[in-house]
């Protein structure tokens, strides 16, 4: 609790997702000054408005997590937004915390900055031995220049600046946009959907044939903010569940959860992105202790809670 004590932080995508958890943790355990930039007020992407955030703040830590995000279908209809909206964002707020002399910038990065052929499970010594998976290397490599500028910062400024990657997120009050969702959210709804519809057939992207890891957002915010606490380091370090599962057993669970007993269609025209996706998670343990604790089922039966009756 001594760390945030005094402390003004500034957590850019703090009324989102992940964010609004790291600001309720904060808020609720430590006595931290928290300040969270909407984007209708501060849109990020130009340069006078990060100079204005940092000017309202006054921050001495900054968590960066805005960023443009979106599953498979996103990624493929707006690479160019997605890279450049995401690595001017990550560039300016930065550089702007160097020039203000901040104590500590904690930049999440992502999962998809990991080359599409990694060995799995994905080290961070592998992150620079390949091309990301195609359909969201745009985002995974401007989220990847975090790093670059982190480390190059530390060498010539002394800035501390550490980089996270989180594997994809789930749990209570995620996008649930057709447009925009991630697989479990969308997988969900489309149970959902169809029991109120009566439908006994839901189609699905690809082959069901890759795996992923998730971790519940509630592990990920505890993960970073132990990451702010204690850890200086040069390197990337992994946030994951250490859990694997194939896409097909989990649209499985998911109807068993939600009660959808019809059958699933698997359009192969789509894309299935990267084949397999698990993270080594012993640095993270080992460097500042995290430890995911949420057992999948149990974090898919509070989501699932969730969308059917928001709010409660």
């Amino acid at each position: 609790m001594s760390f945030w004590k005094g402390k003004r932080v500034l957590i850019t995508g703090g009324a989102g997702f992940l964010g609004s958890r790291l600001v309720e943790r904060l808020q609720s355990q430590f006595p931290a000054d928290i300040f969270v930039p909407r984007q209708k007020d501060y849109d990020l992407v130009e340069v006078e408005n990060v100079v204005r955030v940092y000017r309202d703040a006054k921050p001495d830590i900054v968590i960066h997590l805005a960023g443009q995000v979106g599953g498979i279908g996103a990624n493929r209809e707006n690479p160019g937004k997605f890279f450049f909206n995401n690595l001017v964002m990550g560039v300016q707020m930065m550089e702007h915390g160097r020039r203000q002399g901040i104590e500590k910038f904690v930049a999440i990065g992502t999962i998809c900055s990991y080359p599409k052929h990694t060995p799995v499970p994905f080290k961070e010594e592998d992150l620079w031995n390949g091309y990301p998976e195609e359909t969201n290397a745009p985002y995974g490599l401007a989220k990847k220049m975090m790093l670059v500028q982190a480390q190059v910062y530390r060498q010539q400024y002394g800035f501390n600046g550490i980089v996270l990657l989180p594997v994809n997120l789930y749990g209570p009050r995620d996008n649930f946009h057709p447009d925009t969702s991630h697989v479990i959210p969308a997988m969900i709804k489309k149970c959902v959907d169809a029991i109120h519809r009566g439908d006994k057939q839901i189609v699905l992207w690809g082959t069901g044939a890759p795996t992923r890891e998730f971790l519940y957002v509630d592990d990920a915010a505890e993960g970073i903010l132990l990451a702010s606490e204690c850890y200086n380091g040069n390197d990337p370090v992994n946030l994951g569940s250490g859990v694997e599962i194939r896409i097909k057993d989990l649209a499985h669970l998911i109807a068993k959860l939600t009660g959808f007993h019809g059958d699933f269609v698997w359009d192969a025209t789509k894309p299935d992105g990267q084949l397999r996706r698990l993270l080594d998670t012993s640095k993270a343990e080992r460097l500042f202790g995290f430890r995911a604790k949420t057992r999948f089922e149990d974090g898919l039966r509070r989501t699932i809670d969730w969308y059917e009756k928001p709010g409660q």
